[in-house]
């Protein structure tokens, strides 16, 4: 059984910088992908990012391009979601979600497991 845990939320003035951390146990493939979602209050939600684990390549989503960076550490089985220059909509509960097709190709519904998630506030 996957198991995902996130950490690493919290509260933050625009322009601060956060780093979610999502450890994730119970999977032994190595030819996955992970993803970050985010969902905020009347909001649809969004997947922000997506990293492989086959070849390492990432995805993200347009309004995070150049602030956000996702990283894996491998041996700690933990993938990261570095969010610098953050914005006030950057506002919501992150996900993590694994594991979903290896090319990052896939939507939220083609992923197995999701974390308990982890909030992030950003204040004006």
């Amino acid at each position: 059984e996957v198991q995902l845990k996130e950490s690493g939320g919290g509260l933050v003035q625009a322009g601060g910088s956060l780093r979610l951390a999502c450890a994730v146990s119970g999977f032994a493939a190595d030819d996955y992908a992970i993803a970050w979602f985010r969902h905020a209050p009347g909001k649809e939600q969004e997947r922000v990012s997506c990293i492989s684990r086959r070849d390492g390549r990432t995805r993200y989503t347009e309004s995070v391009k150049g602030r956000f960076t996702t990283s894996t550490d491998n041996a700690k089985n933990t993938v990261y979601l570095q969010m610098d220059r953050l914005k006030p909509e950057d506002t919501a509960t992150y996900y993590c979600a694994a594991p979903g097709p290896p090319d990052c190709s896939g939507d939220y519904y083609q992923y197995d497991g999701w974390g308990q998630g982890t909030e992030v506030t950003v204040l004006p």
